[in-house]
């Protein structure tokens, strides 16, 4: 009897044993997520990997920088990747992809990818983690008198010589709004390019970031903005009165995508990371703390955050009040666009 139980204490004492180094290997395992800084970074922290960690016990580490940077270091570091999993646009999701800069995802991995929304199915690589709009800001007291955004056509009214911007590094949003003002669409953009020009005389200044959006609104300069939604709402919680316009075409769709980069030695805990960003109550959060729509059609989204515009959350609205630009398309455009962009419009 003393020897078996000797033998019970014994076996008790390296299971407890083991578990402990399997808590400490994990405590000191981490998983390296490349995104943006700033406030997307402190997002992914605080929806995502606080929840992730509790599960897991394995700790996020972040590789930050600008989209275009991220992507030129990833082509650099391709044969020893230094992230694990990266955060990007769409459109540059694909430019990753074409490069084999992404692992081909098993959604049988993902369950929470079976309630994403069509929009959000991006590639066999990349998928959506959260959406939002490009469309038209304005400061109500700053407005001329007569000028109203029912229609993109808003922004082309004389009223409004030298008072909009857009930004300087993703020209999309207005030369597809010109092209389907004309009749045509992203892939026959050209059609667009005299409606474009006759912007022109509009434009006051080009903002190269967030931040140098939030200046122009909040000192009036350009009172009249094709902005990120996502901003816009954060510029409102720091008392700037902007209001947000969904025109009858649609506002332009922006999709933030993730993806496991190429060669990663934790694919697995990629997959768990991406599966718990695609839980409905992180969706929720995440549109709670940024105003974006949540990608999967299960989030229980409150009232007055579902009440929002450019805030998605029924299937009619991600049909009529979206203009969708394909992600691929884009992808292959930008340089063309913004090359023709920088010499017709933002050139003197």
């Amino acid at each position: 009897m003393k020897c078996a139980f000797k033998l019970s204490a014994l076996m008790s004492l390296l299971t407890l044993a083991a578990m402990s180094c399997t808590s400490a290997a994990l405590a000191q395992e981490k998983l390296v997520v490349s995104t943006w800084g700033g406030s997307f970074r402190d997002l992914i922290n605080e929806a995502i990997a606080t929840k992730f960690t509790a599960e897991t016990g394995v700790k996020v580490e972040y590789i930050t920088g600008g989209t275009i940077d991220r992507l030129n270091q990833a082509k650099l570091a391709a044969a020893k990747p230094e992230s694990d999993v990266t955060f990007t646009t769409a459109h540059v999701g694909w430019l990753y992809a074409n490069d084999n800069l992404f692992e081909k995802l098993d959604l049988a991995k993902i369950p929470n990818a079976s309630h994403l929304v069509e929009q959000a199915k991006i590639s066999p690589y990349h998928i959506g983690v959260w959406a939002y709009v490009y469309t038209i800001g304005y400061l109500p007291d700053r407005l001329p008198k007569g000028v109203s955004f029912e229609s993109w056509e808003g922004l082309w009214n004389p009223a409004l010589k030298g008072l909009i911007s857009s930004p300087d590094f993703d020209p999309s949003h207005v030369m597809v709004v010109a092209a389907k003002l004309s009749g045509g669409d992203a892939a026959n953009w050209e059609v667009g390019e005299a409606k474009m020009k006759a912007l022109k005389p509009n434009y006051k200044a080009f903002y190269t970031n967030d931040a140098n959006s939030q200046q122009l609104f909040a000192t009036g300069e350009t009172p009249v903005q094709v902005v990120l939604s996502m901003n816009a709402y954060y510029m409102q919680n720091q008392g700037v009165p902007i209001k947000l316009a969904i025109p009858k075409e649609g506002a332009v769709l922006g999709v933030d995508t993730m993806a496991i980069t190429k060669g990663s030695a934790k694919a697995e805990l990629a997959y768990k990371f991406i599966n718990t960003a695609l839980d409905p109550e992180v969706q929720a959060k995440i549109a709670e703390l940024k105003k974006g729509s949540p990608v999967v059609d299960n989030a229980k989204i409150k009232p007055e955050i579902a009440a929002l515009p450019g805030v998605f959350t029924t299937p009619e609205q991600w049909t009529k009040q979206a203009l969708v630009i394909d992600a691929k398309l884009r992808a292959e455009k930008t340089a063309a666009w913004r090359k023709w962009f920088a010499e017709n419009i933002m050139a003197p």
